[in-house]
């Protein structure tokens, strides 16, 4: 049986979009610009294919699910300005050891499965920032690999539910913790450890 051709077009689009992001970031432009760039090109090959409606575009774009999100950020932001922002500041390092690293990380993959990992990034980001780069990847580290725990966790795992579900296929909760407690843990610690043996080769040498 003969491979599948390639999706050519929709690769480029996807790199392309990837470079839009990358480009936007560098001129100070929202990426969602690019974005949105990449969701219309691909929109616009499938009409011209007639492979999708305007209608099945408009159920696409999950206002449900974008509504989630939205409430998402003004719940989180409430509960921000109203403490728990002062609380993890004083949770937040002030150097790049490695229990420092292993601590922000830890606490950014518990926050990402608590409150979503967007919100967990955006709200440890600037608490981190003065502590230097080993920090802010720490952060990074931790609401990138640590989301996997819990359906919640990130947006990624939310629409990959999402989409599966839709087409009839039914991911075990037990099964997915379970697969989660294994790994997690594990490779945040490990990445972790990564990250600190190559600041002390980059930068010279860390406490």
């Amino acid at each position: 049986m003969p491979a599948p051709p390639l999706p050519l077009f929709a690769l480029v689009t996807v790199a392309g979009t990837l470079a839009g992001f990358a480009l936007t970031s560098a001129l100070g432009i929202d990426p969602a610009w690019a974005a949105a760039a990449g969701a219309l090109v691909l929109a616009a090959r499938a009409l011209g294919k007639g492979r999708i409606t305007v209608a099945g575009i408009a159920r696409a774009t999950a206002v449900p699910f974008l509504a989630f999100v939205l409430s998402l950020g003004v719940v989180v932001r409430a509960v921000l300005d109203n403490g728990l922002a002062e609380a993890l500041d004083h949770l937040t390092p002030r150097d790049a050891t490695l229990p420092t690293l292993l601590g922000v990380a830890a606490l950014a993959a518990v926050l990402a499965n608590v409150v979503n990992n967007l919100p967990a990034v955006l709200v440890l980001l600037p608490l981190t920032a003065p502590a230097g780069p080993g920090a802010v990847l720490a952060v990074l580290l931790g609401v990138n690999i640590g989301p996997n725990l819990t359906y919640a966790g990130s947006l990624a795992t939310l629409l990959w539910r999402r989409i599966i579900r839709q087409h009839e296929h039914i991911v075990d909760l037990r099964e997915f913790t379970w697969l989660g407690l294994l790994t997690v843990p594990a490779a945040v610690a490990l990445s972790t450890l990564a990250l600190w043996v190559s600041l002390n080769v980059v930068g010279g040498g860390c406490s």
